[in-house]
């Protein structure tokens, strides 16, 4: 018992150190735990970042926590513009190291660096200019508006750091250096919890976001400064950045529709917000928004399974070793399901403290709730359709993802949701109702297209 302990601390251990590591050889399970621990930890704290930031803004009152959680459904656009890309980089650097070309993998970065700066500008530009109307189209009503929209304005023009941080972690994560994209997102973290109480003091709402845009901020430099100290795997150079055609085509081939993919399933989240906003009036939005941030705790770790499958299935397949990239997804949507189960359990009996951490007040606190209780109790097709998901874009099969994410939420999981709220006066229940069914259904689809094995044949 103590040399089996021992060991799991031994690969702890060399999994947060950054140590390089050839992931297409060897134990699959110990390839998926030195990839999965750091990412876990990773996108823990990121989830952490979202949480201690929900817990300071919530004693600014009902109004702060609507605007906040009316602003970042629709900064949700943003997020899925540098995850696209991030995915992208992911694929394709994976590529390149299975391929043993870590220059190619390094010059795939720098441009994929190039493309996100200047969709990033355009989205700081138009999110500042209009921030006020993007709060009215969130349905918040001029009160609201007039309190919220600097907030807004700042999180939008911090868009750069939302895209860089995302998109760099993507590239580090490709190249198997897990650990490095957990320090980054560690030190954007830790320096937003530290801020945010301060900042939030002497500032207001608007504090909230400076601390953010920071925090983040401080990610990005101590990335750009490994990138281009060159301590691992990856090293960049100037003459990387000059601007390749070729290159550019074959991220923004498989970018787009990863994209698309999450524009589709924020699009998704942006419509219930507001159907529950419309359903349930502000009690029920800020319910809903303290929820979500409760969702995002739990399933980010999930998340950082997935995308030890995703860098697996890349550099297994770079490395031409399709029958061991299949296994390391199954093994990763085993540990994911399991992961998962825990969290139903977790939420479907301990929901009323989890949600009174963040208020106690009796008309926002049982709509948090009810969301937990339900939305939680598909916690397990999540997990298993999140590692299917990340599988396919880690081949770099981004529209076959993209697809399903069509039928699942516009075809299925909008039209339910308002034909449950509206259609059967249900309300934000309705809403709530939708979502776990709705993954359920995609997860199905998801394994069954894993399953005929196309995505072994992608040519990224």
């Amino acid at each position: 018992m103590s040399s089996q302990l021992s060991r799991i601390v031994h690969i702890i251990k060399q999994s947060l150190s950054g140590e390089e590591q050839d992931y297409t050889q060897g134990s699959i399970p110990r390839a998926v735990f030195l990839l999965a621990v750091p990412m876990i930890l990773e996108l823990s704290l990121e989830s952490v970042f979202a949480v201690v930031d929900m817990f300071f803004v919530s004693k600014l009152g009902e109004n702060a926590i609507a605007t906040v959680g009316l602003t970042e459904s629709f900064i949700m656009i943003v997020y899925s513009l540098a995850i696209g890309l991030s995915t992208a980089a992911t694929a394709i650097v994976a590529r390149r190291i299975g391929e043993k070309n870590p220059e190619a993998a390094a010059q795939v970065g720098a441009q994929s660096i190039i493309i996100s700066v200047i969709a990033s500008i355009v989205i700081s530009v138009l999110g500042v200019v209009f921030a006020s109307d993007i709060l009215r189209i969130m349905g918040a009503k001029e009160d609201l508006v007039r309190e919220g929209a600097i907030f807004t304005q700042i999180a939008f023009g911090g868009s750069i750091s939302i895209m860089l941080i995302f998109l760099i972690n993507g590239i580090f994560r490709g190249a198997g250096d897990a650990a490095m994209a957990m320090k980054s997102l560690w030190i954007a973290s830790l320096m937003n919890i530290v801020l945010c109480p301060i900042f939030i003091h002497f500032f207001g709402l608007k504090g909230a976001a400076i601390a953010t845009v920071i925090g983040r901020s401080s990610g990005v430099v101590y990335q750009c400064y490994h990138l281009f100290k060159g301590s691992g795997i990856l090293k960049f150079y100037q003459k990387y950045f000059r601007f390749d055609g070729a290159i550019v085509k074959s991220i923004i081939d498989v970018a787009w529709p990863a994209t698309f993919q999450f524009l589709i399933a924020s699009g998704s989240w942006i419509v219930l917000t507001r159907l529950v906003a419309e359903t349930g009036g502000t009690h029920a939005s800020a319910g809903y928004q303290i929820a979500f941030r409760c969702f995002g705790f739990f399933m980010l770790p999930a998340w950082g399974l997935s995308n030890a499958a995703a860098t697996l299935v890349g550099q297994n397949l770079g490395a031409k070793h399709h029958d061991r990239a299949e296994q390391s997804v199954l093994v990763t949507a085993k540990y994911n399901a399991i992961f998962m189960a825990f969290v139903t359990v977790v939420f479907l009996f301990f929901a009323p403290p989890i949600i009174h951490v963040f208020t106690k007040d009796p008309l926002v606190a049982p709509y948090g709730i009810l969301a937990l209780q339900i939305v939680g109790a598909g916690y397990i097709f999540y997990g298993v359709g999140m590692v299917m998901i990340q599988a396919l874009n880690g081949a770099g099969d981004t529209k076959t993802p993209t697809y399903i994410n069509i039928v699942g939420f516009w075809l299925f999981q909008i039209p339910f949701a308002y034909l449950l709220a509206k259609g059967f006066s249900l309300g934000p229940k309705g809403a709530f109702i939708a979502i776990p069914v709705a993954e359920s259904l995609m997860a199905i689809i998801a394994f069954y297209y894993f399953k005929k094995g196309k995505w072994k044949s992608v040519e990224v």
